[in-house]
Parts: C-alpha cells; structure tokens; sequence
C-alpha cells in the first residue's frame, strides 16, 4: 500500500466528491496528495468547490474506507489504475465523465490496440448466438481486443468466443471484483485474465445493484472504438450502452433482425433512427474504422527510434486518427496535461517532427 495510491482512493471515496470534481481538484493542484495537504481556505476559494465541499477533504473521512479497500485490492491481487497513471487506458481517459480510478484483474496492454464492444440482450437467440460467435472469428486476423459486460446471452457469448480465438477480452463489471456477477460467469472471468483482464470502477467488495449497471456501460463505450449490438429488445442496458457510445461520436453498428423477433426490435429501431449503421460484415467495420488488414504500422517516433516520456506518448495518444488536427485546449482536456506544460512539450515534439502546429493553435501528427 502506497501513500500515494491511499489518496488517490480516499479522494476518490469522499462523499460529494464525483470523477469530475476529482479531476478539477487534480487539475488545480497537482495531484490527490497535494489536494489532501491544502488548506480549507484555499480550497474553498477553488471554482465550484466551495466550503462545505472543502470541510468534506480536509476531514479525511474516508480514509479509513480508502484502507480497506486497499487492504482487500493486496488479498486479492487487484490492482488500481489511477487516470494520472502511464497506463490507465487513454480512450478511458478522454471521455469527460470516465471514472478516475478503476480496479483490475488482468493486464490492460491489449486496450492500446484495436478494440469493440460486443453487446446485446440477456435473452440471447440462438441466431444472435451463433452472429456474436462468427463476428469475432471474423475478427480473429485483426487481433481485436473484446470488450463487454460478462452478463447472460451476447455479453457471455462473446467473451468465450474472443477466449477460443486467442483474443484478449475485457469484461466491465457493475460489482466489484471480489463479486462476480452472474457468479456462474466466474471460471470465464478468471481465464479472460491471462491475456485481458476483468475492470470495475466500485471498490472489490461491492454487491451488484441495478443503478450500477447503467454507470458501467459508459466505461464499455468509452474503451471501445466502436461497438456492435447484436440483438436488443426495446429496452436495456445494450441500448444504454450504444446510445453512450453514440453520444462520444464513436461508431455504433447494428445486426439487423426479423421483424418479428423481440430480440431484434432494439437493434431495428438503432438502425431506423440512424443511431447505428447496419453491421453485416466485418468489412462494415473495417470500412467505417478505417482499419487495414495488414499489421498496424508503427508511428513515426517508434520508426525512428525516438524515445517519449509519458506525457508525450499521451499527447501522441489524444492526435491519432484526428486527421483535421486537435486544439490545444481539447488536448490539454484528453491529457489532463496543463496548458504551459502543453505548450512546452508539443513545441519538443514539433522539433522533431512528429507534431505539426496548424492555424487556429490546432496540432496534428505527422
């Protein structure tokens, strides 16, 4: 147990205090430690916070909390990731309402790379079974990392299909990681850890509850670059999930289905209101994805052998596949880098040619 890691939990764990917050305070100050050290006073003079928000974090009160969470993270071997971390996922990390910390059991390497959600209904068709089973084995060649929510039906189905074709899989839970839910997912979940991992934003103990389950499907949309729905009724969290994921602009696909089926009237209606577009092939996603069949090539800085810190890699993170440039100060917000460090470290980037400023303070990579 670190100091530093214990703070970044209790911040994280007082009351009032949401991600957002948690990122203002970090922003301003530096880091939860920092937080921790400053008086009431200034605190309270720090936008949208406040004195009564103030009292809250220089009580400490939960800290003791922080402790036990810590404590059972080492029993059972789960790490933190903290979004200030080199390797907190950075699709996580630029969406404005991401948690700021998650638990792990796993690796999250395989995040770095190509990566879609495969969601759908608990009540899963055969049909919608065996189309979840052919989308990853037409996936197999890409080595896509799979992303869901380890529930009943497509969730499951995918997650084991990703298993058999040697895909890392991530399964986003809505407990905590010492709470498995569906528990008879729990052999799945362990072997998904070998080359992909189980992820919760809720401390390792904590029960399933139903307002958990819509919280978590951000975190499947934000990790993916795009997300398929295979079957979805009216209704559900599948539909949470691609409405999210369609709310961050990432692409959002749809298997089309009988007209007749339940199952497939959730899908249907995505489609109709063009909220997705019609999966039929992985050639759909390709296209969309702008994805190549051949390897990933490697960027301009591996080639040549250049060596970045890790708020450069994170700059070089927030610029790929943004061929009209990003602005400083979305950058600065994909980061979390402030802006006179920003400017800094894009001019050292610039120099060695692998950012090029354009009009309107925009920067793009080369």
């Amino acid at each position: 147990m670190t100091e530093q890691r214990l703070q970044q939990v209790a911040l994280n764990r007082l009351p009032q205090v949401g991600h957002a917050t948690v990122r203002h305070l970090i922003g301003y100050l530096g880091s939860a430690e920092e937080v921790f050290r400053t008086k009431k006073g200034r605190l309270s003079r720090i936008p949208g916070i406040g004195d009564q928000l103030a009292a809250h974090i220089v009580s400490k009160s939960s800290f003791d909390e922080a402790e036990s969470i810590l404590k059972s993270c080492e029993k059972s071997d789960i790490r933190i990731l903290h979004f200030t971390d080199e390797d907190f996922p950075p699709r996580l990390r630029e969406q404005y309402d991401s948690p700021t910390l998650f638990y792990c059991q796993g690796n999250v390497d395989a995040l770095l790379r190509r990566t879609i959600a495969i969601v759908g209904t608990r009540r899963a068709s055969d049909y919608g079974k065996e189309i979840t089973e052919k989308i990853v084995e037409e996936m197999r060649s890409l080595g896509v990392a799979i992303i869901s929510g380890l529930a009943y039906g497509i969730d499951i189905t995918a997650h084991r299909a990703a298993l058999r074709a040697n895909l890392p899989t991530y399964g986003v839970l809505a407990s905590g990681l010492n709470r498995i839910y569906p528990r008879e997912h729990w052999k799945t979940a362990r072997d998904m850890q070998a080359s992909g991992a189980i992820i919760s934003e809720n401390p390792p103990d904590t029960i399933p509850d139903a307002r958990l389950f819509p919280a978590r499907n951000r975190i499947i949309a934000a990790l993916a670059e795009g997300t398929i729905v295979v079957e979805a009724a009216k209704k559900g969290g599948a539909l949470i999930t691609a409405n999210i994921a369609h709310s961050y602009d990432k692409p959002v696909f749809a298997v089309p289905g009988n007209l007749n089926s339940a199952a497939s009237a959730g899908t249907n209606d995505l489609i109709k209101q063009q909220k997705a577009l019609i999966y039929t092939s992985i050639d759909d996603l390709m296209y969309h994805l702008n994805w190549e069949t051949s390897p990933t090539k490697p960027s301009k800085h591996e080639a040549v052998g250049i060596t970045l810190s890790p708020e450069e890699r994170a700059i070089v993170e927030a610029l790929k596949d943004q061929p009209s440039g990003v602005a400083i100060d979305d950058i600065a917000w994909k980061t979390q880098i402030q802006i006179n460090q920003l400017a800094s470290l894009l001019l050292t980037l610039e120099f060695n040619g692998l950012v090029k400023m354009l009009p309107g303070k925009k920067y793009l990579l080369q």
